[in-house]
């Protein structure tokens, strides 16, 4: 009982501290300490076995194994956006956007960008760095309030395409390991759940920002931006082609690399934004410095948060909720969407839940005779719900790290979307597939 009381204060605390924005290298350690004492864990291992579980090692297995699972994503993914925003690129992709469908439509532009991005391949963290730039573009010229765009870049990236049917993000590919099904399983009411939630995002966006801009809010500068010059900027095809360069080389290197495809890719990415416009940058090695400070600070609020989650799936509680949750009794896709969607609340990870829950959920699940379709799409939906609590990596990456935001002005329309939308394509899903 004291395990589950300190997990659950625990993770409220790192809640609130990271709404308060303190620094997450100290607030995810001091949480993470506090579910160590009340579950009795060790602090350290002991000298004669150093792999024996402790809050030291948990958190840190959690940490460097994120730091070396994703270093190069997020360092090359910080380069490739900044290289994009230097050379103009952004702001040219940005340009021909708003002069096809309106400033007024910039919300929508990014969105849609974001959405493409990420059915194409591209890792949520890497569109995330890529589409920054065309972002603040867009909003500057739409002058609209910044704080949405963390919101926008979410909404396009998360929610309707991260866990839609042929959706090549690990959110959907984890399921098939466990139920044999396919990336496309359960792809018509995939299709209906994926319209719905952007149509209904969309204009709970669209409310929001109207409702802000009413308020007097608009576009604020900052001195680190990249302010529009006189200079040329390069084509609007020119420009595009780092990012198909970045689709391209992932779709055709996907199958043999697997996520390792996203180096190569954007490796691909930077060697063309570089090639292609090397009389447009200002000075390459500021460029550089910037993105790789970036993208150390990135991947370090990440990494911090996961720890988190590592000390807390050692504590006793944490195994006592799974069992609670997975024996949830009622109908067996409301169960598993119950569980996946807090176990990713848990562990502030979509993937983090699946990989829990599936092997306990899919075979007591197939064997009870469900449909592993239907329990594929319901997994991998409801996945991408309650992991957008404010302790989740990529939330917590997108708000301070790439965008500059604080929890406070920019987490609740971000929650909005990627929270209270995902959670009502959940139970569409379920009533659609019961």
């Amino acid at each position: 009982m004291l395990s589950m009381i300190g997990l659950i204060f625990a993770l409220t605390l790192l809640i609130v501290l990271t709404i308060r924005g303190m620094n997450l290298l100290i607030a995810a350690p001091l949480c993470a300490l506090i579910v160590a004492v009340s579950s009795g864990l060790a602090m350290f291992p002991p000298p004669t076995d150093k792999t024996a579980v402790s809050y030291v090692t948990s958190y840190m297995n959690g940490f460097s194994g994120f730091v070396a699972a994703w270093f190069f994503m997020f360092l090359l993914g910080s380069l490739f956006g900044k290289l994009m925003e230097d050379s103009g690129s952004a702001d040219s992709i940005a340009q021909w956007i708003t002069g096809h469908i309106g400033t007024h439509n910039a919300a929508l532009a990014v969105v849609l960008a974001c959405a493409v991005l990420t059915y194409g391949g591209v890792s949520v963290f890497v569109v995330a760095f890529a589409a920054y730039p065309m972002a603040v573009s867009l909003f500057r010229q739409a002058n609209l309030p910044r704080r949405f765009i963390p919101a926008v870049m979410a909404f396009g990236s998360v929610t309707f395409t991260m866990t839609s049917a042929g959706s090549p993000e690990i959110q959907n590919w984890i399921p098939i390991e466990h139920l044999g099904t396919s990336p496309y399983a359960a792809w018509e009411v995939s299709a209906v759940v994926a319209v719905v939630m952007a149509a209904m995002g969309f204009l709970w966006l669209h409310f929001m920002l109207k409702k802000a801009i009413a308020a007097g809010e608009c576009f604020i500068a900052r001195d680190e931006d990249k302010e529009p010059s006189d200079k040329p900027l390069p084509p609007p095809l020119l420009a595009m082609i780092p990012i198909l360069a970045v689709l391209g080389v992932t779709f055709f290197s996907h199958e043999a690399y697997g996520k390792y495809a996203l180096i190569v890719a954007l490796l691909a990415g930077c060697i063309a934004a570089w090639l292609l416009n090397l009389h447009r940058f200002y000075s390459l090695s500021m460029a550089i410095g910037a993105a790789t400070t970036g993208a150390l600070l990135a991947i370090g609020n990440t990494a911090a948060v996961v720890g988190f989650g590592s000390v807390a799936k050692a504590s006793p509680a944490f195994a006592m909720a799974v069992d609670a949750i997975t024996g949830i009794p009622g109908d067996a896709l409301i169960g598993a969407a119950i569980a996946v969607t807090t176990i990713a609340a848990l562990t502030g990870s979509a993937s983090g839940g699946q990989s829990i829950a599936l092997p306990i959920l899919g075979p007591h699940y197939i064997d009870a005779g469900v449909d592993p379709e239907a329990l594929h799409r319901v997994i991998a939906i409801s996945s991408g719900a309650l992991d957008s609590l404010p302790h989740n990596g990529y939330v917590v990456t997108t708000i301070r790290a790439i965008c500059g935001e604080t929890h406070k002005d920019a987490y609740w329309p971000m929650g909005a979307l990627t929270v209270v939308v995902p959670l009502i394509g959940t139970a569409l899903a379920i009533a659609l597939l019961i």
